[in-house]
């Protein structure tokens, strides 16, 4: 991951928390207290944001001792402890929120991306989105791939993916496409948006590499894999759940795109008590 993003992320969140300190901290506890506290799983998931978490209070005592009892992608069960954290009592109460909403959050996306993986249970490809919190995409999509799921492009500049407003604003699926191909390098795949068989076919017939189907029925998604499914990857999209995703996987699509992987999170119930 890039380290200065990760940095700017950290700073920003501890400022929107601390502000101008921490008035109560500030004034209960004494300068040269020390303690020892226990980050544990209250709830059964997959760990993703310890190496965040001891960032943050890297960023407020660098002296703070962040010992990892668990690594990211290791299941983790109620009761467990993840880490232990030794060292000054101020820096460690002042980065407690900071570091268990990025732990919380991380390990919820992880949690339910290995959910999504399982119950695929074949080679089907599980990505993500650009569905994630602003400012937050680098991270939620590492908890996402932390869950054994992929990542679909990280941003815009990433990958070609000729969407239905773009294909409305060039009058054909055709147009799009050959303006795409005169301008980026050979070596970039092109993908399109689709919500037919006939505008498959004709996608590619353009020269697509990639064919999003979206929103299209099981019996759809089936006929599209038998007519197309040699010349092009083909991907699903459109509101799957993980009660869809079984079925999905069984039409032979190549890839399943899930917004909720990033979009509906619950995060996971994770606490730091300090010992003493």
């Amino acid at each position: 991951m890039n380290e200065k993003k990760i940095k700017d992320i950290i700073d920003d969140a501890l400022e929107e928390d601390l502000g101008f300190g921490d008035i109560t901290t500030d004034h209960v506890i004494k300068e040269d207290e020390g303690s020892t506290g226990v980050i544990r799983a209250k709830e059964e998931g997959v760990a993703a944001g310890l190496p965040i978490s001891e960032k943050v209070f890297e960023r407020l005592d660098p002296e703070i001792k962040f010992e990892h009892l668990k690594e990211d992608g290791e299941s983790i069960n109620p009761g467990e402890e993840m880490a232990r954290i030794s060292g000054k009592t101020k820096p460690i109460l002042k980065g407690e929120r900071v570091a268990l909403n990025f732990l919380q959050r991380l390990s919820g996306i992880a949690t339910k991306a290995r959910r999504y993986v399982e119950k695929a249970d074949s080679d089907v490809k599980i990505v993500d989105t650009r569905k994630t919190t602003p400012n937050l995409r680098i991270l939620e999509k590492y908890a996402v791939r932390v869950g054994g799921a992929s990542n679909h492009r990280m941003g815009l500049s990433h990958s070609v993916l000729i969407k239905d407003n773009h294909i409305r604003s060039a009058g054909s699926i055709q147009e799009a496409v050959k303006r795409v191909k005169g301008n980026v390098p050979f070596t970039t795949k092109i993908e399109v948006e689709v919500e037919s068989i006939e505008e498959a076919e004709t996608a590619v017939n353009a020269g697509a590499d990639i064919v999003m189907l979206d929103n299209m029925s099981l019996d759809q998604m089936k006929e599209a894999v038998e007519k197309i499914g040699d010349n092009v990857e083909l991907e699903a999209s459109g509101g799957i759940e993980l009660e869809d995703i079984e079925a999905v996987a069984d039409t032979g699509v190549d890839i399943i795109s899930v917004g909720a992987l990033t979009h509906h999170i619950e995060a996971l119930d994770i606490s730091l008590d300090l010992m003493n």
